[in-house]
């Protein structure tokens, strides 16, 4: 069986590895994916466009951030740091950007745009060195930077930490009594390893489907 690195990336053969290999380890997942299938992989392109939508997608409904990319898309259909940065605020406002994250994307794209930060060096980066390059930007969190190296680089071992929806679905498979505290649900993921992101997609796919069926 092919293992997780720091540096591999997920593709349809090694997200059914790392399925399987859970599903062996885990009740719960194997009870998941025979009810509901595999989980999609949800890869997204790695770059600058990506990590605008993640940023957009901070604290609002995945449906509304959506919107907001698409109507940005709209405006900007070759979506650049430099054309970006040549719209004006009100502009994003217009689309249904916030005055924060405004400043928070164009603060990322004047960082690319200067060549102070350079996302094509990510492939080749190890998960620790990309996560402390994302989260020193203004407006990039730990959730962020999680979601950019698990969906954009497709690195099998990342554990989103503080993402509602898998916050959600542990307490329900798991028949707690309240919701995971920060340290239980970082506890949780440890017996996941080296396929946490992985796990965090069978999860995903746990919520999205049981929502679907109002039966979470």
């Amino acid at each position: 069986m092919l293992m997780a690195s720091s540096i591999a990336s997920l593709d349809a053969h090694g997200l059914a590895e790392g399925v399987k290999y859970l599903c062996e380890r885990e009740p719960v997942f194997d009870a998941i994916v025979k009810k509901y299938g595999p989980p999609p992989l949800w890869a997204r392109e790695p770059g600058f466009p990506t990590l605008v939508h993640i940023i957009l997608e901070q604290q609002v409904s995945l449906a509304s951030a959506r919107a907001c990319f698409d109507k940005l898309l709209i405006r900007l259909p070759t979506l650049t740091p430099e054309h970006f940065l040549g719209l004006a605020d009100e502009a994003l406002l217009d689309i249904g950007y916030s005055r924060q994250k405004t400043r928070y994307t164009r603060n990322l794209a004047q960082k690319i745009f200067d060549g102070h930060l350079k996302l094509d060096d990510f492939n080749q980066m190890e998960d620790e060195k990309v996560f402390k390059k994302l989260v020193s930007l203004t407006g990039i969190g730990p959730w962020t930077a999680n979601i950019y190296l698990l969906m954009a680089l497709r690195r099998p071992d990342i554990w989103p930490a503080g993402d509602l929806a898998l916050v959600v679905a542990i307490q329900a498979l798991f028949r707690l009594d309240a919701r995971p505290t920060a340290d239980e649900f970082q506890s949780f993921s440890e017996k996941w390893r080296p396929y946490r992101a992985v796990a965090a997609r069978i999860l995903w796919h746990y919520y999205l489907s049981a929502k679907e069926k109002q039966t979470i």
